[in-house]
């Protein structure tokens, strides 16, 4: 059954994972702490509707992430959400396919594209790199960040890693993370998608 939140309720929830994400960033070892600030929460709308972005816009999140490319270009072009919703930062979290580029980088607020997979989709938008290891270890991903820096002449503090989500994202935050994804924490559970 699903449940609907009340209004306040995203709000409530929003301060609560900020809360979680700032302590698990204090938790941090030295090590890891060095190679950044605190992880940036990207508040995973998908499916959700527009009142509860406004409302977590109205709590202090700026950060926004859609998984599907049509959900994304109706809400940042929705009219409510950019009126209330200025700075509002839009991230792609789903696949997008080259002919579809266009498409999402013309959505207003577009902060960036996080999943790459193709060299041609990565000339187009040029913004992001994720790489998805599935169950592997946390600490492949970290490897895999320090050694494409290295192959690139990079600082590993300038390189985002996005890894993390509800059920996870405080370990996720403890082992480096700087982009968190929550969206059932904040929103509840996702409306399924007809």
């Amino acid at each position: 059954m699903l449940r609907i939140m009340s209004e306040g309720e995203v709000a409530r929830a929003l301060k609560c994972v900020l809360a979680r994400v700032s302590t698990a960033t204090k938790g941090r070892r030295p090590d890891v702490a060095a190679l950044g600030s605190q992880a940036r929460l990207v508040a995973v709308s998908k499916t959700k509707p527009k009142e509860m972005i406004i409302e977590a816009y109205s709590a202090g999140q700026r950060h926004f992430g859609e998984n599907y490319i049509q959900e994304l270009v109706d809400k940042g072009n929705d009219q409510q959400i950019l009126a209330e919703c200025p700075d509002i930062r839009w991230h792609m979290i789903g696949h997008v396919q080259s002919n579809k580029v266009k498409k999402v980088v013309e959505v207003p607020n577009l902060h960036c594209i996080e999943t790459v997979d193709s060299i041609k989709l990565a000339t187009t938008i040029n913004n992001a790199v994720q790489k998805n290891l599935g169950d592997k270890k946390l600490k492949r991903l970290l490897k895999c960040r320090a050694e494409v820096c290295e192959a690139q002449c990079m600082e590993t503090k300038d390189v985002e890693l996005s890894m993390g989500m509800s059920n996870d994202f405080e370990h996720a935050i403890l082992v480096g993370s700087t982009n968190v994804r929550v969206g059932s924490t904040i929103f509840g559970a996702r409306n399924v998608k007809k």
